[in-house]
């Protein structure tokens, strides 16, 4: 039996749920600097061991990350410059967004303003 393709916009949304978690863009963002053992990655995250653990996982298993053996440390990195690409794009969008908000923040303040005179 063939297995039915999944079309491409619902492949985009399981990659995107995927990254949805605050932990695994967190992760994503220290790699963009390089390679981390686990132990630098918890220290900078200040998470449960087990957690961590879950949400590497996650990131190894879609293939975003990889993961190599030194000697009895785990050292993680980016498996392409794609992500961190993705992720400066994130931040220019959300940065435009933030914007917005306080452009539209500033106009309710005004409006109050008027209102009380």
């Amino acid at each position: 039996m063939k297995a039915v393709p999944v079309p491409l916009y619902q492949a985009k949304a399981e990659f995107f749920r995927m990254l949805g978690h605050p932990v695994r863009i967190r992760v994503l963002e220290l790699l963009t600097d390089g390679p981390m053992p686990v132990r630098d990655l918890l220290s900078a995250i200040e998470i449960e061991p087990s957690n961590l653990s879950q949400q590497l996982a996650v990131l190894r298993r879609s293939g975003i990350v990889t993961a190599t053996r030194e000697s009895s440390t785990v050292v993680y990195e980016l498996a392409g410059g794609d992500v961190a690409e993705l992720l400066a794009a994130a931040r220019r969008i959300l940065s435009v967004l933030l914007a917005g908000q306080q452009e539209l923040l500033a106009e309710l303040r005004e409006a109050d303003r008027q209102a009380a005179r």
